[in-house]
């Protein structure tokens, strides 16, 4: 009788949401369904319109990159075209378009041909977006920088900037002979150089708007948030796939060389996915590479993603994806493991203590128990089965840190740039960067802080600091100021990743990506969270009014129907 009686309450219960339901999404009329239809009529048009037109232009522009760069030059012509023509008109899929790229860009890169103009392939779901996105805030009178109070260091490390090209890359251009960088290339194209530096340096961070207009709802924020997760267990899986592939010898790496190639990341040894790694496990050298070009990028984006999974699995509504992020996680700590890079293995565990601690995770026992019984059993499965590869890699990683602690090496590197920078305002843009090394002459500086005094000054080192150090204060305000606990906590863990990056000169991630993109990116997106958060609210509120009412209005009519009984 119980269960019957309880039964009968919850299908009367279901009823009523759905008749709830039913009743707050209004139907259409006659009218407004044809108005939907042209619509969508109308975009379909545009959109094949667009498409053949850009392959039309495509076709063209392809018949001359035939006869100048043969037939391999044809395919990513055509591509080109016709992806910076879509992105340029549908701007919000063409970021998501460019954050899908960026973590498979290297892989995609060596299937296509490895072509240096495929390696600015991403660029071309970026620029355009960029464009558009820039019209359309003219249009509607809204500001492109953003937040406003970088405004002003900006505007300073900008002046810094040009005044180093201008005055330093311009120099080299005109008077290569009287020129205070003197290297032995003859055909140097310094400006170029350095216009291609500033691009590596802040080309990014108009990024910040782009994430900013880019989420408008609560459902882009879940979309975006959980695409990353699902792009961060695909790339996992491909990482572990070619541990597989190189343990079983199907992929043989390096360790059929001789010598100093035992040693050396090679193209040569490719496996599956990814650019150059070294796999040489007689002589306890193995650097993976993923889904990336090089390995060292490789681990960077195994940190970075430390702080992605931390945030969705703490802080997503859907206990669905918590548990995916949970396995998201997982798959972050292995393969920084098994990647043979120290410092993956050495940071990933260290930033998810310092988010439990810092975000206050460690507290919410409720979500931060299930989640840190599941890493440690999957974890210790791992380690358990696996216990020579756990034993090398911390033997490994001591001996690293034991002859050249990190500390060391980034005072060493500083001390150098000191007595060798050219002048007051650096020596050159482009000039200690990796990928500007085809236009001239560059300066191999590994961690940035130096790097970034090697190229512009003590001046526009200085002016950098003060522009990350505003932007990190001003995430943290925007952190703080939020209510809705979901929110808040995915906040958090996006501010201790900006706050990590912003002063770490350790290498230089800001440099390349994934980490020059995730940076000024996922900034944008702690930005707007505030803005979501006032949308919740009063969601809310209204919610609760309609609810008050419906109450309302059935009281009077029981009142009523009781006073005619």
């Amino acid at each position: 009788m119980l269960t019957s009686k309880l039964k009968s309450k919850k299908s009367k219960k279901s009823k009523k949401t759905k008749k709830h339901s039913t009743q707050e999404t209004p139907t259409l009329s006659l009218k407004e369904r044809a108005a939907k239809k042209r619509k969508a009529a109308q975009a379909r048009q545009e959109l094949i319109k667009l498409i053949t037109n850009s392959i039309f232009v495509a076709m063209f522009l392809g018949i001359p990159a035939a006869f100048a760069g043969g037939i391999k030059a044809v395919l990513p012509t055509i591509l080109g075209v016709i992806c910076l023509s879509l992105s340029y008109k549908y701007p919000r899929e063409a970021l998501f378009a460019f954050l899908i790229y960026i973590p498979f860009g290297g892989t995609i890169t060596y299937y296509l041909g490895s072509s240096p103009v495929l390696q600015l392939a991403k660029d071309t779901f970026y620029v355009p977006a960029l464009i558009g996105i820039w019209q359309n805030c003219r249009k509607q009178n809204l500001p492109l920088i953003i937040p406003q109070q970088i405004k002003t260091p900006l505007f300073i490390l900008l002046g810094f900037c040009l005044i180093t090209l201008l005055f330093v890359n311009g120099a080299q251009q005109l008077f290569p002979d009287t020129s205070v960088w003197r290297q032995q290339q003859a055909n140097e194209k310094p400006f170029l150089m350095g216009i291609l530096g500033l691009k590596v340096f802040l080309g990014y961070l108009p990024l910040i708007s782009c994430a900013y207009y880019l989420i408008r709802k609560k459902r882009d924020f879940l979309l975006l948030s959980r695409l990353q997760i699902a792009m961060i267990i695909v790339c996992c899986v491909l990482g572990l796939i070619q541990y597989l592939l190189l343990l079983k010898g199907t992929c043989q790496g390096t360790r059929n060389l001789e010598g100093a190639a035992l040693f050396k990341a090679s193209i040569a040894a490719r496996c599956f996915i990814g650019g150059s790694l070294v796999y040489s496990p007689e002589q306890n050298m193995i650097r993976l590479p993923g889904t990336f070009v090089a390995p060292w990028q490789w681990a960077w984006f195994l940190i970075s993603s430390t702080f992605f999974t931390f945030a969705t699995g703490f802080s997503d509504p859907s206990f669905i994806w918590r548990v995916i992020s949970l396995g998201s996680t997982a798959l972050v700590f292995i393969n920084a493991v098994i990647c043979g890079q120290r410092i993956a293995l050495a940071l990933v565990p260290i930033c998810f203590v310092a988010l439990l601690i810092l975000t206050g995770q460690i507290v919410n026992l409720k979500r931060f128990l299930p989640i840190g019984i599941g890493l440690v059993l999957i974890l210790g499965y791992a380690m358990v089965s696996n216990p020579d590869v756990v034993a090398e890699r911390t033997a490994s990683f001591i001996d690293r840190w034991n002859a050249a602690p990190p500390y060391a090496f980034i005072t060493q590197q500083f001390e150098e740039v000191w007595k060798n920078v050219g002048g007051v305002f650096g020596s050159g843009l482009g000039r200690a960067t990796n990928s500007a090394r085809a236009l001239g002459s560059t300066k191999l500086v590994e961690t940035y802080y130096p790097k970034v005094l090697q190229e512009v000054g003590p001046f526009g080192l200085l002016g950098f600091v003060v522009l990350v150090t505003t932007l990190t204060v001003v995430c943290f305000q925007a952190y703080r100021s939020i209510k809705n606990r979901n929110f808040r906590s995915y906040a958090g863990a996006l501010w201790v990743f900006i706050l990590f990056i912003s002063y770490n000169t350790y290498y230089y991630p800001l440099d390349v990506d994934p980490v020059a993109v995730y940076y000024w990116f996922f900034a944008g997106v702690l930005l707007k969270l505030p803005v979501l958060d006032k949308q919740e609210k009063l969601l809310e509120n209204s919610q609760q009014k309609s609810n008050q009412k419906t109450l309302k209005t059935k009281s009077y009519l029981n009142s009523r129907s009781l006073e005619v009984t």
